[in-house]
């Protein structure tokens, strides 16, 4: 037998199930069989493909429930979140394959009578979904979906956090009539896993995960000469201008801050409010949260939950420790806590007289804590949240459309929201600039990156 992978359940820290793990030679052979399968799926019509994803989407719906059960028990989301993020992985992947047949169509060039020229998007080949835990259905389908539906074959790694959701996605494509290996998922460690990034057969790498993660992937895949995607850390900031509707902002960035227990690349990380709402602003979010109760996330409305991670709860102390030496005022909660003695529970907190060098503002907290700090105008505003080395997204809150469209372009990231906050559409293109990443997902410009163009240029004789 095999290397075994424990799953602990973060809320109780107790085991959830163990998995053998694969050696080298079995991730290879998935590889190969991956390879088989696109060497049939490449050649398919496109309308067939979509009818695969729609199949794979009504299995999912009929399980629902199951598997949103098994999502919470794995990485500790309120099950009302995860049932919502079930229903978001629908949401994307029906998207996607309602602009399929548009998206990958040929581009026909204007010919001569006796020239024909015309530009086709074929598929890669097998492509690599290195996958995360905190949204382990919405960022892996992200990937996949697109990926089948320009001719693909994906192998899943998927967290060792949130292993099943790989073998979900496995399970309900074959289950939809998928070939075999078309949609495989891989449980392996780290050494093993590396085999992933050696095999000629592998023609793109997505990874979603840490800056250090990516920076990994990114040497590895060169080996290869093959592309990578990246979505890597965030810091999100909001910036809250004067004429803001506070009833409005407050408990939709709450809730931005907050959401799946802070655990959200495109989570609200920092919060800069206009001097003369601030002390408005700053009542309204305490309020807001302090009634956000930490409990068992399989308890129906349950909000906060545990962290996935239990060393990130080390992360959360620092951070806050350091803010208050360097003069920040910790006004709730601020340390960790737990659940009938058990689970990584971490306190909402709230951290005010932040500035903008605290770790607290700088590094990616990944968990329930947020810091709001007063700002005097719109470039001191757009200043500070460009002073960060991550770049995903980045929300304004103003009922002053003008002044948003005029700071849009000034702002570093690589989506800018108005009046919303921690919102992925998948009609836009999701990407990240800085060390949030590259390239991207999702929207038509999601299948470029599945894709390889080809040029036919005849000559009529």
């Amino acid at each position: 037998m095999g290397t075994m992978l424990n799953v602990e359940n973060p809320a109780t820290n107790e085991t959830y199930a163990t998995l053998e793990m694969m050696e080298r030679e079995e991730v290879l052979y998935v590889i190969e069989k991956a390879r088989a399968a696109f060497n049939g799926w490449r050649f398919s019509p496109v309308g067939e493909r979509v009818e695969l994803v729609h199949g794979f989407i009504r299995k999912l719906i009929e399980q629902k429930e199951a598997v949103a059960t098994e999502v919470t028990k794995q990485m500790g989301k309120p099950l009302a979140q995860a049932r919502r993020e079930v229903d978001g992985c629908i949401r994307r992947a029906s998207f996607m394959a309602s602009i399929a047949e548009e998206s990958l169509k040929d581009i026909a060039l204007e010919s001569s009578g006796e020239l024909f020229k015309k530009i086709v998007l074929e598929p890669k080949g097998v492509l690599v979904d290195i996958a995360s835990w905190n949204y382990p259905l919405q960022v892996a389908v992200s990937v996949i979906a697109p990926a089948v539906l320009a001719g693909n074959a994906v192998v899943v790694k998927h967290s060792s956090y949130t292993p099943f959701c790989g073998l979900m996605f496995e399970r309900l494509f074959r289950a939809a009539g998928a070939p075999e290996g078309l949609v495989s998922a891989v449980v392996a460690d780290r050494a093993n896993s590396a085999a992933l990034f050696e095999s000629p057969l592998v023609k793109g790498i997505f990874f979603t995960g840490s800056v250090d993660g990516g920076y990994q992937v990114n040497r590895q895949a060169a080996r290869l000469l093959v592309d990578v995607g990246l979505e890597l850390g965030g810091k999100d900031p909001a910036y809250v201008r004067a004429d803001a509707d506070l009833a409005d902002c407050v408990p939709i960035l709450a809730d931005a801050s907050f959401y799946n227990t802070g655990q959200s690349c495109c989570a609200v990380e920092r919060i800069y409010v206009h001097k003369s709402c601030y002390d408005d602003f700053v009542a309204g979010f305490f309020k807001e949260v302090k009634g956000y109760k930490v409990v068992d996330p399989m308890v129906e409305g349950a909000y906060i939950g545990p962290m996935t991670q239990k060393k990130q709860l080390g992360v959360l102390e620092a951070q806050t420790e350091e803010a208050l030496v360097l003069g920040a005022k910790c006004i709730l909660g601020g340390k960790r806590t737990s659940v009938n003695g058990k689970g990584n529970y971490f306190e909402p907190t709230i951290l005010i007289d932040v500035t903008n060098n605290m770790l607290a503002m700088q590094e990616e907290s990944f968990g329930p804590i947020i810091g709001i700090m007063p700002v005097s105008n719109d470039e001191e505003a757009v200043s500070l949240m460009n002073d960060s080395r991550f770049g995903l997204s980045a929300s304004v809150w103003t009922r002053d459309y003008k002044t948003a469209m005029k700071l849009a372009p000034m702002i570093e990231a690589g989506t800018v929201l108005l009046n919303r906050a921690d919102a992925v559409d998948p009609d836009l293109a999701w990407t990240g600039v800085k060390e949030s990443g590259k390239g991207c997902t999702l929207s038509e410009l999601g299948f470029k990156a599945m894709t390889q163009p080809k040029s036919y240029n005849f000559r009529l004789v």
